[in-house]
């Protein structure tokens, strides 16, 4: 290979350079788009669907493909791709950029489209692995066996996807990769109002719904690929230097970056032998769950891992920590206050989002309880994100896959011990649980190889996050009235008073911070 010239710098795409809060700020705007949406289908699919067995069914056979999408996609390649692509980009000409690319893009396709035709051959197996609960021949069996082998090739083309986004977002384009999940929504919201009418059995158009979005979204990124000359042939090379330094980094990987996914996929096992109903319940509280995760946690580790491999790469360490505790605090000052909303409104919000049609009460009591289970874990599961990708960007596999086994281990125990007294919420409980117990080893591993020093000023910003934080549940406390109350209103006095309320939260929250003497300039974020 040929080192980089100052020529080849001239030809090369411009890297984009902001700050972190900037580009976090981009992100995570495409990603709140995405989750509102999100939500707009999700309140569809309660008030069409309800909480049913084909529901249930078709929630094992997206969460299949989807938990491998985080698994694989978001989670394992990314953490492992991005920083061999930094390197090659700081390193090596466009040229052979390009040939790596195409390599890792080829030898992946072939990867993945392997495992879908396995997968679709035998669906009735893997239902039984995933969902063990669901009796042979039931009709949640026989529906969840159908739309799995619709849905799972979504897997291929939605990596794919995370593939392209992971080379514009290396080049500091993250606008474009954000939107892409907001097209699943189009597709899935679209699918339910106007191909259901149209099908024998209505769930499943939301199947269809998910392949056709799958395919809309790698379409979708091609064009900005063009822009940077980086859309190029797949190629099948295995044994190519870069490929096998990904594959070496992404094998162990797929359990150390991913075990929050992993506990929820191990709950929806657990839940499949609970009462109908109870694997939507968790999914509906998870959705909610990971709306400050996905659009501001994964926002932050999304900008934050090529930032510091390039950092890595040129040996800034004192810069590389910087960053880090810009990331940590980051984190710290969305994850806690969103805790506290969602663990105090999970009733008014499950109320106003799904409360209607044949999502009964009943159905918003049960999910509540698990929503307010998984309200803990937020901050952790954030975090997670972040301190795995301090040692990621360092090419460093083995200490999260470590910590993760130990973590995943514990979560079963807490399934088996909780799933009795607690059902659904005990499966909840014990994926948080794992999580904060996770956070905890790679926080203490990091301090201890000195790969992360707290900077100054922490005392005083846990004070100000502290008073703050208790400012804000003063307010939800005080302007949220019982659920019982928000069952009782019609749709627009819950919207209007949920709006009022959140709206304050957020208000007192940010006044607080600034009367404590937390500015803006404080999480500016260039290092």
């Amino acid at each position: 290979m040929k080192a980089l010239t100052v020529s080849t710098v001239k030809s090369a795409p411009r890297l984009k350079q902001h700050s972190l809060l900037r580009s976090t700020s981009l992100f995570s705007g495409m990603t709140l788009l995405s989750r509102i949406l999100g939500f707009v289908r999700d309140m569809m699919i309660a008030r069409l669907f309800g909480a049913v067995a084909g529901v249930d069914a078709f929630f094992v056979a997206f969460k299949i493909p989807n938990f491998m999408r985080r698994l694989f996609a978001e989670g394992a390649f990314s953490q492992a791709f991005v920083p061999v692509l930094s390197s090659y980009q700081q390193q090596y000409e466009h040229e052979q950029v390009r040939h790596f690319i195409s390599r890792i893009a080829g030898t992946l396709g072939v990867i993945l489209l392997l495992l879908t035709v396995v997968v679709v051959i035998a669906t009735p197996i893997f239902i039984r692995i995933f969902a063990p609960g669901f009796e042979v021949g039931s009709s949640r069996y026989d529906l969840a066996s159908y739309m799995l082998k619709i849905t799972f090739p979504y897997l291929m083309l939605i990596s794919l996807t995370a593939l392209a986004g992971a080379v514009l977002n290396t080049y500091g384009r993250f606008g474009a990769p954000a939107f892409t999940p907001v097209l699943l929504n189009i597709a899935m919201i679209l699918a339910a109002l106007y191909l259901a009418p149209l099908m024998a059995e209505p769930i499943t158009a939301l199947a269809w719904g998910v392949l056709l979005a799958g395919i809309v979204q790698l379409a979708f990124l091609l064009p900005f690929l063009i822009r940077l000359r980086l859309l190029v042939w797949p190629k099948f090379a295995w044994r190519d230097p870069g490929v096998q330094r990904v594959l070496k980094l992404m094998t162990p990987a797929l359990l150390g970056v991913s075990v929050a996914q992993v506990n929820l996929l191990i709950d929806t096992l657990f839940a499949s032998f609970l009462p109908v109903g109870s694997v939507s319940w968790l999914y509906y509280s998870d959705r909610l769950m990971n709306f400050p995760l996905g659009v501001f946690g994964v926002a932050i580790a999304t900008v934050i891992l090529p930032h510091l491999s390039r950092q890595h790469a040129t040996q800034l360490h004192e810069q590389y920590s910087r960053s880090l505790d810009w990331a940590v605090r980051s984190i710290l000052v969305i994850g806690v206050p969103a805790a506290i909303g969602l663990f105090v409104l999970a009733g008014p919000l499950l109320a106003t989002l799904l409360g209607y049609g044949h999502f009964t009460d009943f159905d918003v009591k049960q999910t509540r309880l698990s929503l307010m289970a998984f309200a803990f874990g937020v901050p952790a599961f954030m975090l997670i994100k972040v301190f795995a990708s301090g040692f990621y960007a360092r090419q460093n596999i083995k200490t999260p896959v470590k910590i993760a086994v130990v973590a995943m281990v514990i979560n079963i125990v807490l399934n088996l011990l909780l799933i009795g007294p607690l059902a659904h919420a005990g499966l909840a409980l014990a994926t948080t649980v794992s999580a904060f117990l996770n956070v905890l080893l790679l926080w203490w591993l990091l301090i201890q190889r000195q790969i992360y020093q707290l900077q100054a000023g922490w005392v005083k910003f846990m004070v100000q996050l502290t008073l703050a934080s208790i400012a804000m549940w003063l307010w939800l406390w005080w302007a949220s009235p019982e659920l019982t109350t928000w069952l009782d209103w019609r749709s627009w006095q819950r919207l209007s008073q949920l709006a009022m309320v959140i709206v304050g939260a957020v208000a007192v929250y940010t006044m607080s911070l600034f009367v404590l003497g937390v500015r803006w300039r404080d999480f500016h974020g260039k290092f």
